[in-house]
């Protein structure tokens, strides 16, 4: 089964999405990921870096640490309406299986004032009790 989330945020703001059950055998995993700007080709400027964690996040940046063991999927997505500068997008996910809330953060690097929109797709599917309590281990231990 897939679920969709979706939201828009302010820079610098933090989002929770509520995954956890009391016996923790549903798992997830990320099947998508997409971030547009709130107000596409009308900015001068705008450089998003959309982060989805496994804990909540003291402080939200736009600095990319893939050795962080609580970093699940991020997203990058530039937006500017002078032509020599097109809009690109870079989306990079794990594969890993989850079963307690994330966290999605957001940062405009360009230090612009637009929100950004986005869309996460999660698969659902059934755990064993090993494999969640490897999970919540792993979302404890944050790695």
């Amino acid at each position: 089964m897939i679920k969709t989330y979706r939201g828009r945020m302010a820079p610098s703001s933090q989002d929770l999405i509520r995954l956890s059950t009391n016996n923790g055998l549903t798992g997830y995993k990320i099947n998508k990921l997409q971030i547009i700007t709130a107000a596409p080709g009308t900015a001068t400027a705008t450089e998003f870096v959309v982060k989805v964690y496994t804990r909540e996040q003291d402080s939200t940046t736009g600095t990319i640490d893939f050795s962080d063991g609580l970093l699940l999927a991020v997203a990058y997505e530039t937006d500017d309406t002078t032509p020599s500068n097109p809009a690109g997008q870079i989306i990079i996910f794990d594969n890993m299986k989850f079963n307690q809330d994330i966290f999605v953060t957001a940062v405009d690097n360009s230090a612009g004032s637009s929100d950004v929109n986005y869309y996460l797709e999660l698969e659902q599917f059934k755990l064993s009790t090993d494999e969640a309590a490897v999970a919540i281990l792993k979302d404890m231990r944050g790695n």
